[in-house]
């Protein structure tokens, strides 16, 4: 909606005003031509001026014929094409949702499944919505499994495999005995089907969105971080009932889980986010060990106000929106500096085997010093305005389409220079002195110079093959800094009993902070560190950046963690 003034309506501070102002200097053509380049770049970049297709589909409208354009009702024809362009979308997105699962807790190998006896399946979470995976406009509620987040950035599901239909097709092929209850509400009915089960899955649910719409009073972000639809109490009456209790949360960040995380009959956790399409087919992928799971991309704290920096849960006007601000200290950047024991840190995820760390090289490049860039920009180039504000007009016999915007002017009047359109240097066409930190898209090319390379050797120390996600974070060493960042991590394949060595690369711009004086790229005097692990607190091998080797280690998991399946070195 570039240059709109308000939605809705022709209003806007581009088209026709545009024009006008470059006829009346306010915008200089070459500013103009620069806005046309950027834009018109990405029609180039796709081939469009050589293979052009027309335009065959409308967000608005699942309806094949329709209004070309829709709030002028105009243009009556064909609108949806129904294109299909998925390609092999179905088992990309599969895998991603499958290996972007977590299993945060797995005790008495629960986990993977093995052919069992008897499943029980329950919460509404494991089932369709009645209305259809498209049900809700914009998926803005949370009937049925929860998949994707609402808002007006989301797509119609081509289909939706829920957890409970994938669930039964597997219990098909391998001879089990499944029932399920899908009302969060039929607590009676879950006591007693859950008495019967082997195995019980418990699907539970939170649900966010865009601010536009509102769904159970959560307009947009979510109000508050327990479960949705009644699913504490749904977890709690099977855990009471089933000695055996797997429980899948379907969210799109952090639930609280103190609640019910350490029960006895609690025997594994899996946090699954906001799968797709394939959602039942990529959850069965890892409960019956398929494929390894992934790691957190967040942490989840024992108690919310761990979290630091809260909504606002009621409008404010008295002072600007946001006034506590975090700073670099988001996340489990915020939990390390003061020193908060979450409950699951950032990068935490357990494997189906077992991993061991050791041997770290760091080798420091021979990469030349950093050069800040100087020098000036080229002039823009100066182009005369040679059209007439009265040969810009609308041509002659034109037919508009009401609410849309076009270049030409209403009237001569609209060239009417503005008195208050900027400083005068606002429009000055020579160039402009380097930035010391820019001179290339994505700034300074010496801020990617590769100053280190780090070579850690993984072992799998268990009976089956598996991949771990190896994270390497980094310690600037200054008192303001965090304490570690992420600065990298790779996805490893390893078989059984076999080794390999993982390679990272450490940039100039890994270990620089941004200096807000000098509004440069500066790389500190402070001692920098390196670690290397399974997660932002456990991280077996430590490495000064000047390739000295530490010989300890460093873990803040609790010891004995239940279902870790790695030896942590100290």
């Amino acid at each position: 909606m570039p240059g709109d003034q308000n939605f809705y309506s022709a209003n806007s501070y581009w088209a026709s005003n545009l024009t006008g102002a470059v006829i009346n200097g306010s915008v200089p053509i070459w500013r103009l031509d620069d806005m046309a380049t950027r834009i018109m770049a990405s029609f180039y970049k796709v081939g469009l001026d050589k293979d052009r297709v027309e335009v065959n589909l409308d967000s608005w409208s699942t309806d094949v014929y329709g209004y070309r354009h829709y709030f002028a009702q105009e243009g009556y024809g064909l609108i949806n094409g129904n294109v299909d362009v998925r390609g092999n979308h179905a088992t990309l997105i599969r895998e991603i949702a499958a290996k972007g699962t977590v299993i945060l807790k797995n005790i008495g190998k629960a986990l993977p499944l093995q052919k069992p006896k008897q499943i029980a399946v329950f919460g509404s979470d494991a089932t369709d919505n009645p209305r259809g995976p498209n049900g809700c406009p914009d998926r803005a509620c949370a009937d049925g499994t929860v998949a994707m987040g609402w808002g007006s950035g989301t797509a119609n599901f081509p289909y939706l495999i829920s957890p409970l239909s994938a669930l039964q097709n597997k219990a098909i092929a391998d001879g089990t005995v499944i029932q399920w209850v899908v009302d969060d509400y039929a607590t009676g009915h879950m006591k007693q089907t859950a008495t019967q089960a082997t195995v019980c899955l418990v699907f539970v649910k939170a649900q966010a969105g865009e601010g536009f719409v509102g769904v159970d009073g959560n307009q947009g972000d979510r109000k508050n971080l327990t479960l949705w639809s009644n699913g504490e109490e749904v977890i709690s009456t099977v855990a009471a009932n089933c000695n055996n209790t797997i429980v899948t949360i379907h969210s799109p960040g952090p639930v609280t889980l103190e609640e019910w995380i350490e029960h006895p009959n609690i025997t594994a956790v899996l946090y699954a986010g906001l799968p797709g399409q394939e959602s039942g087919n990529s959850i069965v992928d890892v409960l019956y060990g398929l494929v390894e799971p992934g790691r957190l991309p967040f942490t989840i704290a024992k108690n919310a106000k761990d979290y630091g920096v809260s909504l606002m849960y009621e409008p404010d006007n008295t002072y600007a929106p946001q006034q506590n601000l975090s700073g670099l200290l988001i996340d489990h950047r915020y939990f390390d500096k003061h020193n908060i024991e979450p409950r699951f840190e950032f990068g935490f995820g357990l494997s189906y085997t077992t991993w061991k760390y050791h041997k770290i090289v760091v080798r420091k490049t021979n990469a030349g010093p950093y050069v800040p860039s100087n020098g000036r920009t080229p002039a823009a180039k100066t182009t005369k305005v040679t059209e007439s504000a009265e040969s810009l007009l609308f041509p002659a016999g034109f037919t508009k389409v009401r609410f849309y915007n076009y270049p030409w002017l209403n009237s001569t009047s609209d060239v009417k220079k503005d008195g208050e359109n900027g400083p005068s240097d606002a429009y000055d066409p020579n160039g402009t002195a380097t930035r010391p930190a820019g001179g290339a898209p994505g700034g300074n090319p010496g801020l990617y110079d590769i100053l280190y390379e780090v070579n850690v050797t993984l072992s799998n120390t268990g009976k089956r093959n598996g991949e771990e996600v190896v994270q390497l974070y980094i310690s600037q060493g200054e008192s303001d800094d965090p304490v570690r960042v992420l600065r990298g991590f790779r996805r490893v394949s390893v078989n059984a009993g076999k080794s390999t060595t993982v390679t990272f690369t450490i940039t100039r711009r890994d270990i620089s902070r941004w200096d807000t004086t000098t509004q440069n790229w500066v790389v500190s005097p402070a001692e920098k560190m390196v670690f290397v692990g399974r997660s932002s607190r456990d991280l077996p091998l430590v490495a000064k950046l000047n390739g000295e080797k530490k010989s300890v280690g460093y873990s803040k998991n609790k010891p004995g963690r239940q279902g870790h399946g790695m030896k942590t070195f100290m």
